[in-house]
């Protein structure tokens, strides 16, 4: 008598297809690259899911009709990066890691058109507790370029899954704001939920909703992907996971190399930390029906071996996982340089490692017959970004 409750092997070409966008700032040009080159490959994503400028990126994907979300997503792109141009007197890495860092604060300065504008007066001449105080920015204009982007009639009619992550400043608590979830109880998605997820202080305001004050969720984790595996446990999923900060690096020989290293630590960790635990959560069940399968007859219908059956029921996992990997002319403000030149290799870079991800798709066809998490990292050491103009 077989009283596996495993199902039969499946392929990541046939389960739910996901994207997960991390936060990052100016970086998050890269996931517009990555997902036009998926888009070219085939793959149209059934719930997009994003923590800050991954947000803004879901938002723009599942608000728009598949024909036109690249073109959109280049419309926002374009509009905040700044048109100055990298015209070196001297090449190198150095001349452009200046060029860097003088964009980045200018940026600072002046903010970023139909983003962020900086508050006149500053914050510190602001009442304390009036909104002016809370942030040195207004993101105001956010709220009119989501308006004019985002079909948010759309994300609320379920065309999509859309799930974006807030703190709560009070509670410190971690929130989704998931348009399936809001329609079993009659809310509805809106601008003011993707503004939430972005709005990472004390350079921008919290965001009220339903009298509760949110800030960035990239605070409390980087990656939605925890939120993805915790709600949907039966059906198959292929996830695309593209992060703006990765893991590995050099060991840093100053202080900007330092700034820049820890702050790649802090967002990647996370990614790493959810990504080992729900393998294990996977692997810890399989072990589970494995053990059930090789019980005797008169215990398979003992009330804690159902239990245990039923709590080891579990999808296959498919992560892919593309990495932004920095170039050495970076420092920790690569997350608000919003130079055109920049946006331009961040997007080029996405599209490159979505090639390289996708040039043997046998992956795609192999059954998943073993473990039921497995992780890739396709583009591997072989991806650069290629500077030159946007695809």
């Amino acid at each position: 008598m077989d009283h596996s409750s495993s199902a039969p092997p499946t392929t990541p070409a046939q389960a739910q297809r996901v994207l997960v966008l991390q936060g990052g700032g100016a970086l998050g040009s890269y996931q517009g690259g990555a997902f036009q080159a998926l888009c070219r490959s085939g793959f149209e994503p059934e719930w997009v899911a994003g923590i800050s400028i991954g947000a803004i990126n879901a938002a723009i994907i599942a608000g728009n009709d598949p024909a036109t979300r690249v073109d959109r997503l280049k419309e926002f792109w374009e509009m905040v990066s700044s048109p100055v141009s990298w015209n070196p007197v001297t090449p190198g890495d150095r001349a452009r890691s200046l060029f860097n860092e003088t964009s980045a604060a200018l940026i600072a300065t002046f903010g970023v058109p139909g983003f962020f504008t900086p508050r006149v007066p500053p914050a510190p001449m602001w009442p304390p507790g009036s909104p002016q105080s809370q942030s040195y920015y207004d993101t105001s204009p956010l709220k009119k370029t989501l308006e004019r982007l985002v079909d948010f009639d759309r994300i609320n009619d379920l065309k999509m899954r859309f799930s974006v992550g807030a703190v709560g400043v009070t509670s410190g608590n971690f929130k989704y704001f998931d348009n399936f979830e809001f329609k079993k109880c009659g809310k509805k998605i809106g601008p003011e939920h993707v503004m939430a997820s972005g709005a990472l202080p004390p350079g921008f305001p919290s965001v009220v909703i339903d009298g509760e004050h949110y800030w960035d969720g990239g605070i409390a984790s980087n990656t939605p992907l925890d939120y993805v595996l915790a709600e949907e446990t039966r059906r198959d999923l292929l996830i695309f996971q593209v992060d703006l900060f990765s893991a590995k690096g050099d060991l840093p020989v100053s202080l900007l190399e330092a700034a820049e290293r820890e702050k790649d630590i802090r967002f990647s960790s996370r990614t790493r930390m959810n990504t080992d635990k729900n393998r294990q959560i996977h692997n810890a069940r399989m072990a589970v029906r494995d053990l059930i399968s090789k019980l005797p007859d008169y215990l398979q219908n003992d009330p804690s071996v159902e239990l245990l059956r039923e709590a080891s029921k579990e999808n296959t996992v498919t992560v892919v996982h593309l990495i932004y990997k920095s170039k050495n002319y970076e420092s920790s403000s690569k997350d608000y340089d919003f130079s055109r030149v920049a946006m331009v290799e961040h997007w080029n870079a996405g599209a490159r490692d979505v090639h390289l991800s996708m040039r043997h798709k046998e992956w795609l066809e192999r059954p998943q017959s073993g473990e039921t998490m497995v992780t890739y990292d396709l583009a591997g050491e072989e991806a650069k970004a290629p500077a030159g103009k946007q695809e």
